[in-house]
């Protein structure tokens, strides 16, 4: 039996490739990108949500497609190459933007601390997704907003886009795409979804892209805003 690879340098490698081979490249990047754009349109410059939580930040995609008004953003995440990377976007924001590490699922921060909680392509990887969407509510004050962005994986079309977008690229850059997408993407979207419409029957804005219909074959992505009682 092979030895499993070596999880601190596929962090590093993924690091250095991941907005350039996900974001920057192709049908699939321009996908992703949008994903981050979809997420946001249900907020305008008219919103103000005083203070925000993104979890699992990853290189800092998602901030710079946020349009309403805040005072101040903490971008978190638990690998340190991701972060370096992310905090190099905290410039430009006035101060406003911070990031720091810390575990998306054991969140050091007092109930009730903040306005809006971001998680994009994070759920999937979770452990208990079931806990975590506790945890991040917990964080969340009443009257605050859970956002997710979810990929409809396994559905066929995320696989058909992955298989002729993403996964060549990867691969060509030395990195067993296969194997850690086993390894990270553990929470299927049907089963995620029915955790979110379980726990939050009520308060819930949807959405599927691109195609609208609530199907996980059909789209790339589910989206759900979730305003906590």
């Amino acid at each position: 039996m092979r030895d499993d690879p070596d999880y601190d340098e596929y962090l590093v490698k993924w690091a250095a490739l991941y907005e350039g081979k996900n974001y920057d490249e192709g049908l699939a990047g321009y996908f992703l990108t949008k994903s981050h754009v979809w997420c946001e349109a249900a907020f305008d410059e008219r919103c103000h949500f005083a203070k925000v939580l993104e979890v699992g930040a990853g290189t800092g995609v998602h901030v710079g497609h946020v349009r309403h008004a805040f005072d101040e953003y903490i971008m978190t995440d638990l690998n340190q190459p991701f972060l370096d990377s992310a905090a190099a976007r905290e410039k430009g924001f006035g101060g406003k933007v911070t990031s720091m590490a810390q575990d998306a699922t054991a969140l050091d921060f007092p109930d009730a601390t903040f306005d809006r909680v971001i998680a994009t392509h994070v759920l999937e990887h979770l452990p208990q997704p079931h806990r975590v969407l506790r945890e991040w509510m917990r964080v969340l004050k009443p009257g605050g907003t859970l956002s997710l962005v979810l990929p409809c994986d396994p559905g066929f079309a995320w696989r058909l886009g992955r298989t002729v977008g993403a996964r060549g690229k990867f691969v060509k850059a030395g990195i067993a795409y296969d194997y850690w997408m086993a390894r990270e993407h553990i929470n299927a979207i049907n089963n995620l979804v029915a955790f979110v419409r379980y726990y939050f029957p009520h308060g819930v804005q949807e959405s599927w892209r691109p195609l609208l219909v609530p199907s996980m074959d059909l789209n790339l992505f589910y989206i759900a805003h979730v305003q906590k009682d």
